[in-house]
């Protein structure tokens, strides 16, 4: 019965997307899908690992992140909880599909435009620097949201301050690096980083005496969005 209505709320999600797809195929376009048969196969698959993925979230990923940052906050210890924030946005980073897939397309991209060798060494390194440059702006953003959480600094001063810097870096930046850098922002909030972070947050301002978890526990996602673009853009000054 559970299983049955984890998959009705995962179809009920999906029904929006379905019905602009189906309109505009059949309305707008007037033409039939093609290859019927493996598009209800696959919504099928997309049906059900919505359900598995939001059934793990709530089961390992969300109780593992708020119970760890619980024990290190309990710890007392702020170069471990540093380390571990850090590490946690280092990793979940590097390993998101959706960052290594827009990596490579920006290093083919980039070789075809003549911005880099078009050697094929030059490309995966251009494009592992790439995942290690947002990675490491997403462990210091990461961070820089849990000091903001353990000394109640105000949220807005840092995202008002980030972006600031973010438009100056653009005026300076090379322009063939600053849409990627613009959306390098948004690859690294996806579907690995942005669970372990949130529970993350949440877990830390439960344990802080005087934070709250709806007030201070949101957040750590929006640094993790905007230090990338920064890191980025200078990750082009040096290549271009």
């Amino acid at each position: 019965m559970v299983v049955l209505k984890k998959l009705g709320s995962a179809i009920i999600d999906l029904i929006p997307i379905l019905l602009v797809v189906v309109f505009f195929q059949l309305v707008v376009i007037q033409q039939p899908f093609p290859n019927i048969g493996e598009v209800i196969f696959g919504s099928f698959f997309v049906i059900l690992g919505l359900t598995l993925f939001i059934e793990g979230l709530e089961i390992g990923l969300f109780p593992i992140g708020e119970a760890m940052a619980y024990a290190l906050a309990k710890k007392g210890s702020l170069f471990w909880l540093m380390l571990f924030s850090f590490a946690l946005g280092f990793s979940t980073t590097i390993a998101e599909p959706a960052l290594i897939a827009v990596a490579k397309e920006a290093g083919r991209i980039s070789a075809q435009a003549g911005l880099i060798d078009n050697g094929q060494d030059t490309i995966d390194n251009y494009a592992m620097g790439l995942r290690l440059s947002v990675a490491f702006s997403v462990g210091l953003a990461i961070v820089i949201g849990v000091l903001r959480i353990l000394k109640g600094w105000p949220v807005y001063y840092l995202i008002i301050g980030g972006y600031v810097i973010v438009m100056l870096m653009t005026i300076v930046a090379p322009s063939e690096i600053i849409g990627l850098a613009y959306d390098a922002g948004g690859v690294t909030t996806s579907t690995i980083t942005v669970p372990l972070v949130t529970a993350l947050g949440v877990g830390l301002s439960n344990t802080v005496k005087g934070r709250s978890p709806l007030v201070d526990g949101f957040g750590l996602i929006a640094f993790a969005s905007l230090l990338p673009m920064i890191f980025v853009m200078g990750y082009g000054l040096f290549w271009f």
